[in-house]
């Protein structure tokens, strides 16, 4: 398309409107006080055809029309024109009339009506067209309401719609704090975000809170704003009986247009109704609750706008330019190198020494769209595994703007499968895998376009990587609708023939904010991967938010002084910028990859236990690592750690799939339990974990939900956690500052991981936490309703067979005591015992091998065997033996502290004195200390006391490095107490000296040029100067060369500059003071230097006036109104 297409029209906007200009609804909370015909004064004239980001642009699928949803400019049944700001993503301000020669199906044309529905016949057609003249239905204005409304109104340009429209699911690109506080400060359109804002009736704001009610502390709810309402599309999904062409029939019968099929759900339909407004706060009427009582139609739901950010990480937008390969800047694949400040692999390398590189295999990012033309993605990029659900056709190109705001899908797509050795960019983790795109986040975002993105050929697409969520602000609770859980189940069930689709997501940027993803349903999921991160030094970067669903990490950027992650840019180019948990999905979508290449027979369980198996602690750093019941190392920040690329992939060439899952609704509770304030609600329920139901019975546990109502005056001052029998305590939700609503959980599922492997029968604890805080009054109490523990597992263990135990990767032999056999069995024959019938064969009482008796190893046992059941009775070990023969060695999973693993002798040797956990025998290994000591970052040793430069990190006892600009910190690398020179002390950071002229700009951590008419600023724009330039006045927030009409310099004492000031208010222009006006408004005469009212010319006295002229008082307004002939006569 050319630019000229994209080129938006002039419009006329009147008042405010102005300012919000065509920008689609970029926020629907800023207009939930819109009403279609109730004063909006928008038309616009578009002057020719222009393709909107929703019509289609290719090929619609076979068999079936394209269908084209209402354009801008086109007239409504009855010649009405609706002129409405935000009518649509780039339709250029909504509908206006252009000539008659404008083609149909083009935004800014006059397009003609829709036809009725090919089935009816012409009698029924004709009557299903609205009269000339009349209302249209569903709260439709009647023609010609709006236009006659508006007022006149001056030509404006139409600002082109962005992509961030309506609330939708939007890229989750987070700046710092401290930038995100200045941007919201020196907005000018702040102030015109509140609903109504555009003249529309919206609610009416709440009033100040006065300063007698902050100090009582009364309720949140006296001083905060109304919940924002849902914005309801012209789609609706409806369950229809009785196949495809019964639901043309009934669509037809009702006025709807049939898009078809939703994904691969059996008789769900995707209807849409071009007589209804696109976007509106209030959901439609009328003849939508005929097809309500259609006897045929089972269920039906209008679709709402969501909200979905992809979970990126603002940051340097700067891109990179190479024409050599840039490998050597992936540092997360360079972690074994020397100089490296990662010490930990995820060992992807190692794989592809082993010959995996994703081969066959199938990824797709559900996105913005990809750029399928980029020379690092063309080679791999796969047309059938792509798909435009925002346009409707097969060309998952991403929108181009000026700012680039649609790279997010580019970006992750070259982390999965980059090209290797074409010398350009990157080198993808899986870069012979097959990529495609599918862009579903550049327009409105519905549970439609949702399930309709995690169904696209399920049985062609093996991963789907996902790396965008709902808000991460802290204070939002949503998930998938009704449609995408059916989606996620229908792709777990029947995708990749049967084996399951394999769906990874990032784990959420909120970590700032005080977020916990137990409140994204995305992440919660059973049926997704949840990805978080962490930085090149192993610590918890500043976005990352913590929750008993994370399964495995990455690394990915963290403070901005570290490194960033490099991969593929918009507009063919590199960056070194990708940031966030963003990054994060796509990795192990490309490393899952790697494992479908070594066997693609895994099922998406057997993925999920993989990670478990084989992801590692390694050197990551946080102080909630515990082990669970079963012996796995978890936390949650990172899941069971950082994944393993070699272990994975050599445990994958081995596996022995897990058997089939079971579901056990271990307990319902449904006594309402009142929750004490500053206290502890405790609930506890005994399950047998259904042990009397063979096809529900769960063993040993995968993933546990529990489904929870509760109703609280203040939802964020709630903390959660679930205890497992062996122990386990997982945190399903933590505190949220930002979260004042009082809205509960309603049947929300909370899920952990944290209890993999433990064996499901016991007692589990419920404990819920009210820590009330400062701004709600704390005799109120919330309510447990009901709460469900919902069991995922398998009936027997998922490893208990030898052949699936033999498949653990990496496993060097253990030199054990050889097992002798009595004198009186050396003449017996050998015979070999079959693998996948027996796991260890003991010796009975009698000494006699004639006599066998055959029982399980434990499961830390090798494939030599074992002695008993015990795992100081194997002869061999799958990991690590603690202790020597003299102190009866056994076998464990992960070495305890004070000790650490040697791959090489596969033995726990002790570490030095001082340490707790350690990668060596030296003082320089040190990778945390005991009680009593710090660790140095630098050295790797353990100290009682951090030297100069460092601070103390008293959570994780650690010394960490004060930012390079800060002379002495504490607590926080950027909380500077003392300053290097060059630089300054502000707020407990040290920013750059900035020269006069320049500001220092937060994000890019540099100063900036100021405008030209300022002499200091906060920031590059005219609008935010805070001295002027020499020559220049200071006037309305701004610097001008000379002072506008109606206003007049004055100086300022302190200031280098002049300030406008305003002249009398019937002054049209004046001179040295406000009241000595030069020219008067129209209706006023100038009287000397003042301003009067036009009238008669009389006097009231004359003897008075006499004395008011005699007293020179003639040039005050007051006197002049009273003795205006003699005061004329004065001159």
């Amino acid at each position: 398309m050319s630019e000229a297409a994209l080129r938006p029209a002039p419009c006329a906007l009147r008042g405010d409107e102005s300012r919000a200009g065509d920008r689609g609804f970029q926020d629907a909370r800023r207009w939930e006080g819109v009403r279609l015909g109730r004063g909006s004064g928008l038309t616009c004239a578009a002057p020719g055809p222009r393709r909107l980001p929703g019509d289609p642009a290719g090929p619609g699928p076979p068999g079936r029309p394209v269908p084209r949803a209402p354009n801008a400019g086109e007239k409504f049944p009855g010649g009405g024109r609706l002129g409405l700001a935000g009518s649509g993503p780039g339709s250029g301000c909504g509908r206006s009339s252009a000539g008659p020669g404008a083609p149909p199906g083009r935004a800014g044309g006059n397009a003609p009506r829709p036809p009725p529905p090919p089935s009816l016949p012409p009698a029924a057609a004709a009557a299903a067209l609205p009269r000339r003249g009349a209302a249209l239905k569903g709260g439709t204005p009647p023609p010609g309401a709006l236009a006659a409304r508006a007022p006149r109104s001056l030509p404006l340009p139409c600002l082109r719609a962005r992509r961030r429209g309506p609330p939708r699911r939007r890229p989750r690109r987070r700046r710092p704090a401290a930038a995100d506080a200045a941007a919201a400060a020196a907005s000018p359109a702040a102030a015109d975000a509140a609903p109504g804002a555009a003249g529309g009736p919206g609610p009416r704001p709440p009033a100040p809170c006065p300063w007698r009610w902050l100090l009582l502390l009364a309720l949140p709810a006296a001083c905060s704003a109304p919940p924002p309402r849902p914005v309801y599309t012209n789609h609706w999904a409806v369950q229809v009986r009785g196949g495809p062409a019964e639901a043309d029939r009934v669509a037809a019968a009702h006025g709807y247009l049939n898009l078809g099929q939703i994904g691969n759900l059996e008789d769900y339909y995707h209807f849409y109704h071009s007589k209804t407004f696109k976007r509106s706060t209030w959901s439609s009427r009328g003849p939508h609750t005929f097809l309500r009582m259609d006897p045929q139609v089972k269920w039906l739901q209008q679709q709402e706008v969501k909200r979905r950010v992809k979970r990126q990480v603002r940051s340097d937008p700067q891109a990179l330019y190479f024409n050599d390969p840039i490998w050597s800047n992936m540092w997360y694949m360079h972690c074994g190198d020397k100089n490296s400040r990662c010490r930990s692999e995820m060992n992807v390398q190692a794989a592809w020494k082993k010959g995996y590189t994703g081969k066959n295999v199938v990824v797709t990012i559900l996105d913005d769209g990809i750029e399928r033309n980029h020379p690092d993605l063309a080679p791999n990029y796969d047309s059938y595994a792509s798909y435009d659900v925002n346009g409707n056709d097969y060309d998952p190109s991403p929108r181009y703007d000026a700012s680039n705001e649609n790279k997010h899908g580019t970006r992750c797509a070259g982390e999965v499968a980059a090209s290797a050795n074409n010398s350009y960019c990157i080198v993808g983790i899986a870069y012979n895998a097959k990529i495609g795109g599918i862009r579903m986040l550049d327009g409105d975002v519905t549970d439609v376009v949702e399930a309709k993105s995690l169904g696209i050929r399920p049985n062609y697409i093996d991963i789907y990587s996902a790396s965008w969520g709902p808000d991460d602000d802290g204070k939002t609770v949503d998930g998938p609708g009704r449609l995408a859980k059916q989606a996620f189940e229908y792709g777990i069930k029947k995708g990749r023939q049967g084996l399951g689709s394999i769906f990874v997501w990032a784990s959420g940027n909120g970590g700032r904010e005080g977020d916990h993803c137990s409140c994204d349903g995305y992440t919660n999921s059973i049926y997704t991967i949840s990805v978080s991160s962490t930085t090149e030094n192993g610590y918890k970067p500043w976005y990352l938010e913590e929750c008993a669903s994370t399964l495995a990490t990455t690394y990915s950027s963290g403070a901005f002084y570290e490194r960033k992650i490099v991969t593929t840019d918009l507009r063919q180019r590199c960056t070194d910028g990708h940031t966030g948990t963003s990054v994060s999905a796509p990795m192990v979508a490309g490393i899952i990859a790697l494992a479908l290449e070594a066997n693609n027979q895994l099922t998406w369980r057997d993925v999920q236990h993989l990670l478990v198996k084989t992801s590692r602690p390694a050197h990551l750093k946080a102080n909630d690592w515990k082990v669970n019941g079963a012996g796995y190392k978890v936390s949650h920040l990172y899941g069971f750690g950082l994944v393993d690329a070699e272990a994975l992939v050599m445990e994958a060439k081995k596996w022995t799939a897990v058997p089939m899952q079971h579901m056990c609704v271990a307990t319902t509770d449904k006594r309402p339990r009142s929750i004490p304030v500053v206290q502890t609600l405790r609930t506890t329920a005994l399950t047998t974990a259904c042990a009397d139901h063979s096809d529900q019975r769960v063993g040993y546990l995968e993933h546990v939900v529990a489904r929870i109502t509760i109703s609280h005056p203040r939802r964020g001052d709630l903390q959660i956690h679930l205890i497992s029998p062996s122990g386990t305590k997982s945190q399903l939700l933590a505190k949220r500052l930002l979260d004042h609503s009082n809205e509960g959980f309603t049947n929300w599922e909370f899920m952990t991981v944290h209890c993999w492997g433990e064996k499901a029968e016991g007692e589990w604890t419920l404990e819920i936490q009210d820590m009330p805080s400062q701004v709600r009054n704390p005799e109120k109490q919330g309510k447990l309703k009901e709460w469900s523990l919902i069991l995922y597992g398998t009936a027997e263990h998922p490893y208990t067979t030898f052949s699936s135990h033999q498949s653990r990767s990496r496993m060097l032999e253990l030199s054990a005591p050889v097992l002798e056999s009595p004198k009186s069995a050396l003449s017996l024959p050998q015979t070999e015992v079959p693998e996948d019938e027996e796991d260890y064969t003991a010796l009975s009482t009698h000494g006699s091998p004639s006599i066998l008796q055959t029982s399980m190893c434990h499961p830390e046992c090798g494939d030599k065997g074992c002695d008993g059941p015990k795992a100081d009775q194997c002869l061999n070990c799958v990991h690590f033996s603690l202790g020597n023969v003299k102190t009866s060695r056994k076998c464990v999973s992960v070495c305890p502290l004070g000790y650490f693993g040697d791959t090489a002798a596969r033995r726990c040797r002790r570490c030095y004195k001082g340490c707790e956990t350690c990668s060596g025998r030296s003082p320089t290994q040190c990778l945390s200390c005991r009680r009593g000591f710090y660790h140095h970052q630098e050295m790797n040793t353990c100290v009682t006391f951090c030297p100069a430069g460092f601070y103390a990190d008293e959570s994780q006892k650690n010394c960490l490095k004060c930012h390079p600009s800060c002379k002495k910190c504490v607590d926080e690398p950027e909380r500077c107490i003392v300053c290097k020179e060059g630089f300054s002390l502000a707020r407990g950071s040290c920013i750059p000296d900035c020269e006069p002229g320049t500001y220092f700009d937060s994000e890019l951590i540099k100063c900036g040029e100021c405008h030209h008419t300022c002499q200091t600023c906060v920031g590059p724009s005219r609008e935010e100067c805070i001295h002027c330039a020499a020559n220049f006045h200071f006037q309305d927030w701004k610097c001008v060369p000379a002072c506008g009409e109606g206003f007049y310099p004055e100086e300022m004492p302190g200031l280098p500059h002049k300030v406008c000031r305003r002249c009398d208010e019937s002054c049209l222009s004046c001179e040295g003071s406000s009241r000595k006006c030069s020219r008067c408004k129209v209706g006023f005469t100038l009287l000397g230097n003042t301003c009067i009212t036009n009238h008669t010319c009389s006097n009231a006295d004359e003897t008075f006036c006499e004395m008011v002229k005699s007293n020179r008082l003639c040039e005050r307004k007051l006197f002049i109104q009273f003795c205006c002939r003699t005061c004329l006569l004065a001159g």
